[in-house]
């Protein structure tokens, strides 16, 4: 069956854009379908979307020459954690992990305007807009998927990295497993009175964290989990009495602040599919994934994911082999379960009762007193094995 492709990704958000310009650049013939129109870049304000990248994901978009605007990203070297109604403490360096930084901060937006502005200037690469697949069947040497434009693709192997309701994995007859943590994240971005920082931190109350993210210049993104009832309310509040409200709650640290700029809400919901793989097909992302932000390691994994599927790819004849297939789904899964595992830990142990709040508590002292635990912790959390030597 000839091809029109080698691969075809479905969805040209972060992910998917960033595994297109990877196998882009090293000379495959890629299809690229997105169903709504090519991202524009963020105006004055900064998005209310903004997510970290580690350092094994900034690797990783190197590796197809994708370069990220300086004037809205932010680089980040320490991270705080410390509990709230506790004494539980503990402060990582990136130079005390042996790292220049720990990654930045940066816009969804304008992360996917860069890898669209690369992969434009890909020759191997072809996007396909406002089209999404409808039906897709599998044949030995290929995989076809057509969309409700009409248009039938066909290819060795196609990606499913169009984010959590991802309709190819619903096409797949792929199932998920989900959990709601019965909490909503209000994000809300401020300008602030003190200059741009180069320190993430998060305070954990028994309702959920707070925690502050750096943007350029005097700015800040915020983010307050609570209830549902409580994080609505909060919403509603006008731009003046939430800077109170967020003044009133937020550590000190955070200094006065001279206004809010924006702000969103959403729901935290833990999902998982059942599996990541099909005949030709395989899924990345929030396609596969979905994990409790409160590590901010959601797109990291996406990337990781990413990452390891491109290597896989690059080196195989058939891109759509059973068995390379398998040993990806492994890796990944793993790596991921342990990802779901450690944030599930985090919310339980500082959300939870007072015991396990204590136990919390005491994770955070143990983690501040043993200076070789904190690195090897910062090094997985970065995408790296601790155990191995660099």
């Amino acid at each position: 069956m000839q091809r029109d492709h080698e691969v075809v990704i479905i969805g040209g958000g972060m992910v998917g854009a960033a595994l297109a310009a990877r196998l882009g650049y090293a000379g495959m013939n890629v299809g690229l379908v997105e169903q709504g129109a090519p991202p524009t870049p963020p105006e004055d304000d900064f998005d209310l979307r903004i997510s970290s990248l580690n350092a094994r994901s900034l690797a990783f978009l190197e590796a197809s020459d994708t370069a990220l605007p300086e004037e809205r990203s932010c680089t980040f070297r320490h991270i705080e954690v410390w509990n709230q109604d506790g004494k539980g403490h503990s402060h990582f360096s990136a130079e005390d992990s042996d790292m220049d930084q720990f990654g930045v901060f940066i816009e969804n937006r304008t992360l996917q305007c860069a890898l669209w502005e690369r992969l434009e200037r890909m020759p191997g690469v072809t996007i396909y807009t406002h089209c999404a697949p409808v039906s897709t069947m599998a044949a030995s040497d290929a995989r076809v998927v057509e969309l409700d434009n009409g248009r039938i693709l066909n290819a060795g192997l196609i990606v499913g990295a169009d984010g959590a309701r991802s309709t190819l994995r619903e096409l797949a007859g792929i199932e998920v497993t989900t959990y709601d943590y019965h909490q909503r994240a209000l994000i809300t971005n401020v300008e602030t009175e003190l200059p741009e920082q180069d320190i993430s931190w998060q305070c954990f109350t028994p309702t959920g964290p707070i925690a502050m993210l750096p943007l350029p210049g005097h700015h800040a993104s915020l983010v307050w989990y609570d209830s549902d009832n409580a994080t609505r309310e909060r919403e509603m509040l006008s731009d003046e009495s939430l800077k109170d409200a967020i003044e009133a709650a937020f550590p000190k640290r955070l200094g006065n602040l001279i206004r809010v700029t924006g702000r969103a809400s959403f729901p935290i919901r833990r999902q998982h599919a059942r599996r990541y793989i099909a005949k030709r097909l395989v899924l990345i992302g929030d396609a596969a994934h979905v994990v409790h932000p409160l590590a901010g390691q959601g797109l990291n994994i996406g990337l990781h994911d990413a990452d390891a599927l491109a290597e896989t790819l690059l080196a195989q004849r058939d891109v759509g082999d059973t068995t390379a297939l398998h040993r990806y789904e492994i890796q990944r899964r793993v790596a991921n379960q342990a990802m779901i595992a450690a944030t599930e830990s985090f919310h339980h142990l500082f959300t939870g009762a007072a015991p396990l709040r204590r136990l919390g508590d005491a994770s955070l002292q143990l983690a501040e007193r043993f200076p070789l635990a904190k690195r090897m912790m910062m090094q997985q959390a970065n995408g790296f094995n601790p155990f191995k030597m660099r």
